[in-house]
Parts: C-alpha cells; sequence; structure tokens
C-alpha cells in the first residue's frame, strides 16, 4: 500500500508538472543529511500505520531456538537446519514430482546470512537469516554429476547438505532405492542458474519449480518444528 501512495505521488506530480511551463534555474547546493533534518509530519503520520503493522509481523514468535545456530565450513548446525528445512518441507508439499532416485537439498554457506540465536525465533530472524526473494527449484541430474558436485564442495570446503552424507569422495543417500539413474538435487534458482559458480547444474536432465520462495519454506517449517531441529554428526567429511 506504500507502494501504491508514492505511485500516486509522483503520478500527481507528474501531472501537475505539465499544465504549465516553467522556466527553470538550476543552482549547486549540498545538504548534509542527519539527524537535523527535520521529518514531515504529514507523510509520517501516513507512514506510520504501515510501519507499526511491519515491525509487530516481523517481531512474531514462530519457534524456539533450544542452542545458537551458527554457519560453518565444512559443517555448522545453521548449514543442516537450513537444509533440513527446504528438503523436508518440500517433500511434503510437493505431490507432483516423481521420485526417480534419491533427493537432496543443497544449499550455499553465502546464502545464509544471519545466525538464529538462542531462545524465541521471530519472523524477522528468519528473514535476516534468508532475505533474498530466491525460488526453490527441483533439479533431476544425472549420476555422473555426482563426481562434479563433490569436487565442488571439496574446493569450497563444504556447503549446507541434507539428504545425503559426504565421506570423503561419496555420496551415502539416505533412503536410496536398490537401483537409480538419477537423483534430484532441491536448491535455489539462483545456484541453479550457476550462482557461486555451482556450473555442474549445466548437466541437469530437468527442472520443475518447487512451492515458492526459499524463505517462505523456512518460515513454515519454524512454524511446523515449533523447537528447532538441532542434528548431531558431520554430513561432509573431507579427510
Amino acid at each position: 500500500m506504500i507502494r501504491n501512495f508514492v505511485f500516486i505521488l509522483i503520478l500527481g506530480a507528474g501531472l501537475w508538472a505539465c499544465s504549465d511551463v516553467y522556466t527553470l534555474s538550476a543552482e549547486d547546493k549540498t545538504t548534509l543529511v542527519d539527524s537535523g533534518i527535520e521529518s514531515n509530519a504529514s507523510i509520517d503520520s501516513i507512514i506510520a500505520p504501515y510501519q507499526n503493522e511491519l515491525s509487530q509481523t516481523m517481531d512474531e514468535v514462530i519457534a524456539y531456538a533450544p542452542e545458537d545456530f551458527t554457519k560453518g565450513r565444512p559443517n555448522g548446525t545453521l548449514n543442516d537446519w537450513a537444509a533440513d528445512a527446504i528438503l523436508y518441507h518440500e517433500l511434503r508439499v510437493s505431490t507432483d514430482v516423481q521420485f526417480s532416485g534419491p533427493v537432496i537439498c543443497l544449499l550455499n554457506v553465502g546464502g545464509l546470512r544471519n545466525p538464529i540465536s538462542k531462545g524465541d525465533v521471530t519472523v524477522g530472524d528468519i528473514y535476516k537469516l534468508m532475505p533474498f526473494d530466491n525460488e526453490i527449484v527441483w533439479v533431476e541430474m544425472p549420476l555422473d554429476s555426482q563426481e562434479d558436485i563433490i569436487k565442488y564442495l571439496q574446493a569450497s570446503g563444504g556447503e549446507p547438505l541434507s539428504g545425503a552424507v559426504l565421506s570423503k569422495d561419496k555420496f551415502i543417500f539416505e533412503n536410496a532405492k536398490e537401483f537409480y539413474n538419477s537423483f534430484w538435487v532441491i536448491t535455489s534458482d539462483y545456484l541453479m542458474n550457476g550462482g557461486d559458480k555451482m556450473d555442474f547444474f549445466e548437466k541437469k536432465i530437468r527442472m520443475k519449480y518447487g512451492s515458492g520462495l526459499m524463505r517462505d519454506a523456512m518460515l513454515n517449517e519454524a512454524k511446523f518444528q515449533d523447537t528447532l531441529n538441532v542434528t548431531d554428526g558431520d554430513r561432509i567429511i573431507l579427510e
């Protein structure tokens, strides 16, 4: 609604400006922008209700963190929670994907922008963790692409992973079928398109969009868990 208000202001100003022709003069002037600048009371009074509403939304408690969740390489508690949140959420809500092989989730450490501190977890905490509007995608990959992904993880030092353990130079998939010719990687559209130099996705067989934004999946999973899940054990073993 604020966006609509700003649009109306700009549109009105444009119409007013077009109604007459004026000769304007330009003058250079430097204005220091600091706390001494007086606010426009009329504009502030209009925006204030939306600011209050936004603050209330961001302060809403949706879960509890039993400990600090932090990212790291090759492993981190935040790595595990974020990748698990996306994987578990997608497995619950996606009914139109044919599971022709194992399903894993692969994210990037750099995409996790903020830790989750012990205590109440708010909507704002998840926005700080995942501020980007990246969409979830399912990418079917050929078996021979495993080697490329493993080499990438070894070179990067580790990334958030769920649904498998990387032990030295081999993936150990959870719930793997006896026979399969491909596997699925749940990730972000940014990474699938080569972000963070994940060029191995060029080998993809096909892709499907998931349930929506990664941030929304994390919000929903946090609410579903109520108390954030803490996992044990290393998922990426490089030595």
